[in-house]
């Protein structure tokens, strides 16, 4: 697999999900980017290690890099290797003694811990071309770009996590109120379920 760098671009709050946060990465060479809804105990403590701020009491990720630091652990990258119905799966590339280990983590525990390690962030070719968005820069500001991508992923995520039953009640509701992108989109989740 051809690895793709990303990097951490920002945290979003969701306006619509309540707790839960967009982290937004984009791929170091190039526009663009990978949302993913996180929630807010990881978003605080991906924040707080970016903003080099120091907790009075160690959170559960310096726990983790404390203890693989005391056992001559090092995380070297974490690899987001597959995007499966809306969830991302990632896993984190430990070294000890010149042995590589991985170790299955979610992407928001994956990156928290990745930060804290200050090691690169990596996914592939497919995963970017089926959850990435391509950032035109000349058509809207980081912060409008932001809102927008919260919003979309969310309403994504929200329809794949419903049965098709709620679905098709949804698409009804959908079709009276007149939204037919909304319409669109829950009509094409139902079609690829039904495939």
């Amino acid at each position: 697999m051809d690895k793709i760098k990303l990097e951490i671009v920002g945290l979003s709050y969701s306006q619509t999900q309540s707790g839960a946060y967009a982290l937004v990465l984009s791929e170091a060479k190039g526009s663009r980017r990978l949302p993913i809804i996180i929630g807010g105990f990881e978003a605080q403590a991906i924040a707080i290690e970016l903003e080099k701020m120091t907790p009075t009491r160690p959170l559960t990720h310096d726990l983790f890099k404390n203890f693989a630091v005391s056992y001559a652990i090092k995380v070297v990258e974490v690899l987001i290797y597959k995007l499966e119905e809306g969830i991302f799966y990632s896993k984190l590339i430990c070294e000890k003694d010149g042995e590589t280990t991985e170790i299955d983590a979610r992407t928001s525990d994956a990156i928290a811990i990745g930060v804290r390690f200050e090691c690169p962030i990596y996914t592939s070719e497919d995963i970017l071309a089926s959850a990435g968005i391509l950032l035109d820069e000349t058509e809207m500001e980081e912060d409008e770009f932001m809102s927008e991508l919260a919003e979309e992923t969310e309403e994504k995520e929200t329809i794949e996590s419903q049965s098709v039953e709620d679905l098709e009640e949804q698409l009804n509701t959908a079709i009276e109120n007149e939204d037919y992108e909304l319409a669109s989109k829950i009509r094409d989740e139902i079609k690829k379920r039904k495939a």
